[in-house]
């Protein structure tokens, strides 16, 4: 028996890919900002870490200012209890709720966009991308950084930060966006000065999940980095606004350098 494949059409126009990067991910919500602007809207969306979240509220039909307010409710370290468990430091049952309380959709199939949620399986040791089921535990899995947050069980494996092996999350847009557009908020220039512990830490971070940003970024049709970033601390929220900024307009540089959006961006 012989078959005939046919080449499936993408389905969507327009995917948008949210890296990792803590607090710095506010400035995705900039970025968000500068492409409603110019009448640029995502068909689907894929979020690892701050960018799962921002992304989940978003596909749920949140409007970037409107986030931006909801972010700065709290610090995000507000967000976070303290658990004396042998797998992780903290616990974000806190953040949890505050999804809980700001998200409609309680599953995926709820969800105005279609959305991808990256994940660490840490036990097979392997990415997985959920689009379906329940929300909210999927989210806080793509956001636990191990150690230092609880991992998330689910379906009797534990899942972590989903930036431990993809943090900008352009793989699953591929094969369903014809074109596609990823932020990265997690610059990592040269750093003249490393003055203590934490920042080392915070460098290290920053590098591992950095490692195959400049590679993945061949395969969108846009990427915004906003460079100013590198200068934001991972987990202060108190200057939310200006991060916001820097994401806004860097996005409004780059969209009107570019050739692929330019009509929307006229």
């Amino acid at each position: 028996m012989s078959f005939t494949l046919f080449k499936m059409s993408k389905p969507y126009k327009i995917g948008l890919a949210l890296s990792g990067g803590a607090a710095r991910g506010v400035a995705h919500l900039g970025v968000v900002k500068a492409l409603y602007e110019k009448d640029i809207r995502p068909d689907c969306i894929a979020g690892t870490s701050i960018g799962a979240i921002a992304g989940a509220l978003l596909a749920d039909g949140h409007d970037p200012e409107e986030l931006l307010g909801i972010f700065m409710e709290k610090r995000l370290i507000s967000y976070l209890g303290i658990t004396f468990g042998k797998i992780g430091l903290l616990k974000m049952s806190g953040l949890s709720d505050a999804l809980e309380k700001h998200l409609k959709a309680k599953k995926f199939e709820d969800l105005k966009i279609p959305l991808y949620i990256t994940c660490t399986n840490l036990n097979s040791g392997k990415v997985e991308y959920f689009s379906e089921g329940k929300l909210v535990e999927k989210v806080i899995a793509s956001a636990s950084i191990p150690g230092l947050f609880t991992p998330v069980k689910i379906n009797d494996a534990l899942y972590a930060d989903g930036g431990i092996l993809d943090n900008l999350p352009v793989s699953p847009l591929k094969a369903r966006c014809k074109k596609i557009i990823g932020v990265h908020v997690n610059f990592t220039g040269p750093e003249d000065e490393i003055g203590s512990a934490m920042s080392i830490v915070e460098r290290a971070f920053h590098l591992s999940i950095g490692a195959r940003i400049s590679e993945i970024a061949k395969d969108c049709d846009l990427f915004i980095e906003p460079e100013e970033l590198q200068n934001y601390r991972l987990m202060d929220m108190s200057v939310a606004q200006e991060m916001f900024d820097i994401g806004y307009k860097k996005a409004k540089k780059v969209l009107e350098e570019s050739r692929i959006f330019k009509s929307q961006a006229k």
